[in-house]
């Protein structure tokens, strides 16, 4: 025997190289919420998203942090952020196919439900470069509570085109926008934030104060909230002045982060920072929550990619890893994990569809479906960002120790999987604003209350499920610390009703017998007997 024959490699999966767009459930959603014309661009990036190039800007971004550049070599202040140029690559990718910005410049119906899509398919690469895409996005529709800002940098920011580098705004062909809300006194309790801001007396603002969690630091422009006169109000922030003066935008430090590696997160410095007012004095939180409203549920859709991608790495493990002469996925154990995953991904992914479907519709005025999207987006962030550290986690177990090591890509995963629980509001904060919403918000109930009353007749448990939670639902605001279980209950029933109207029988009996009814376990692979496994199993088959 020669000393290479102990190096054969056998019994390990092949490269995979998957589409993500080629996904049943997303593909339904899609024509489903008004989006249909844009299946062929989607399924281009879904081939772009699945090629080892694209894995290999995910890994190099992740693996090459961004570093902090305080001063130059003369030692002037340039508080700069250098990236790997994966990222740029990542990044110029999600501004040129619609991720940042772009939808509000389309007129066409379903354009944010276009780039809901796109996030599914391109989140399962590399989530890291998505946030600065994210605020972007959000940050046009709170812009235009000042119009003059809104008519000089809308157009820039719903361009298309990645221009990174710090210059002066009106010179570059796009924009990404960020956002400066938390402190460390006080995070999500903005309302005791102490960064100030004084009239200059020429129409601008001079902000003084330290934010402690802002994201995308390198960013063109952000949207601060600081306490003015009349109140805590919005102002926005270039980090680059008209004149071409750097404003000042001291970064203290980056964050180091359990995930999230490949995006920069800092805490800047503002002395004498020059601001415009975005809005009126004092409704600081009424502006800027128009922008918090979309990243929150960009935070459930990342969350849905991040499932999606989970349980694609585990779909293609098992059907090449052998175990006892016998493929893992002929193992009717690993089969029944796998089809609970894809129950539980299904779900997430056709929710998340659903409420960009309402936003697309609100946009147009729409009542019912502001309503139903005011409080279907946080039910959305509550429960989807809770699930999906407990699937990354139960596919990550799919590939055994090969599922441990950095080169799999499931710690990155792993890692990324808690993050968007946290951002734009912990699941306590999304759960009382549920509990607020049922309270004050009568259209939207009874939009919710449509939606779910669609279903009627298609499954007795959910129908069950239904009548019982209803009845919780006109006091829930009179106990908080029920709120996380009704929440909860509220979106089981919320995806039930969704599957039971669109998914083959065999996911949504699965789920109703699993989520709603209670006859499964708490952990993944505990569908019951007699569930139609080889039915769920087909729902992923084209990830392979």
């Amino acid at each position: 025997m020669s000393s290479a024959d102990t190096h054969v490699v056998t019994n390990q999966p092949p490269p995979a190289e998957t589409d993500p767009s080629a996904d049943p459930a997303l593909l339904a959603a899609l024509a489903r919420e008004g989006a249909g014309w844009h299946l062929p661009d989607l399924r281009r990036l879904g081939r772009l998203a699945g090629s080892e190039q694209a894995l290999r800007w995910a890994e190099q971004a992740d693996r090459y942090p961004p570093e902090l550049r305080t001063h130059d070599r003369y030692g002037h202040r340039v508080d700069e952020v250098e990236f790997h140029p994966a990222w740029h690559a990542l990044l110029e990718v999600a501004v040129r196919e619609g991720m940042a910005g772009a939808p509000w410049a389309d007129p066409r119906p379903g354009a944010h439900v276009a780039r809901t899509a796109n996030i599914l398919v391109w989140g399962t690469v590399e989530q890291g470069h998505l946030c600065p895409a994210s605020m972007t996005y959000a940050a046009v529709p709170a812009l235009r509570a000042a119009p003059e800002l809104a008519a000089r940098y809308e157009p820039l920011l719903t361009s298309r085109v990645y221009d990174p580098g710090l210059r002066v705004p009106g010179n570059k062909a796009g924009l990404l926008a960020g956002m400066g809300m938390t402190e460390k006194q006080g995070g999500s309790d903005v309302r005791s934030n102490t960064t100030t801001a004084t009239p200059a007396g020429d129409g601008t603002y001079r902000l003084r104060g330290h934010k402690w969690f802002t994201s995308a630091p390198m960013n063109d422009i952000f949207l601060i909230l600081a306490q003015a006169p009349g109140g805590l109000s919005c102002f926005l922030v270039p980090r680059v002045l008209p004149d071409g003066s750097r404003n000042t935008f001291r970064l203290q430090r980056l964050k180091d982060k359990l995930g999230n590696r490949s995006n920069a997160s800092g805490e800047p410095e503002f002395d004498e920072t020059v601001g415009w007012l975005v809005g009126p004095q004092g409704r600081g939180v009424q502006v800027i929550i128009e922008m918090v409203a979309l990243t929150r549920l960009d935070a459930a859709v990342a969350s849905a990619a991040g499932m999606r991608a989970a349980l694609a790495a585990a779909a293609h493990h098992v059907r090449h890893r052998r175990a006892f002469d016998t493929l893992l996925i002929d193992a009717p154990l690993m089969r029944n994990v796998l089809a609970d995953l894809a129950v539980e991904t299904e779900a997430a992914t056709t929710l998340v569809m659903r409420v960009a479907g309402a936003v697309d519709r609100s946009l147009q005025g729409d009542e019912g479906e502001q309503g139903y999207r005011r409080l279907a987006t946080a039910v959305a962030k509550y429960w989807v960002c809770k699930r999906v550290p407990a699937v990354v986690v139960e596919a990550l177990e799919c590939l055994g120790g090969n599922g441990y090591v950095e080169e799999s890509g499931m710690p990155r995963l792993y890692r990324e999987a808690p993050l968007n629980g946290i951002w734009e509001g912990s699941g306590n904060v999304n759960a009382l604003d549920v509990l607020r919403a049922l309270g004050r918000d009568p259209v939207g109930v009874a939009a919710l209350n449509a939606e779910i009353e669609a279903a009627r007749g298609g499954d007795h448990r959910l129908d069950r499920a239904w009548d019982h939670l209803r009845g919780r639902l006109v006091s829930a605001g009179d106990d908080p610390f029920a709120a996380r279980r009704v929440v909860e209950r509220l979106a089981l029933v919320m995806q039930g009703a969704l599957l039971v109207q669109h998914a083959p029988p065999a996911v949504a009996d699965a789920f109703c017998a699993t989520r709603i009814a209670g006859d499964g376990g708490l952990a993944f692979g505990t569908l019951p007997s007699g569930t139609d496994v080889v039915g769920i199993l087909s729902r992923i088959a084209s990830a392979d």
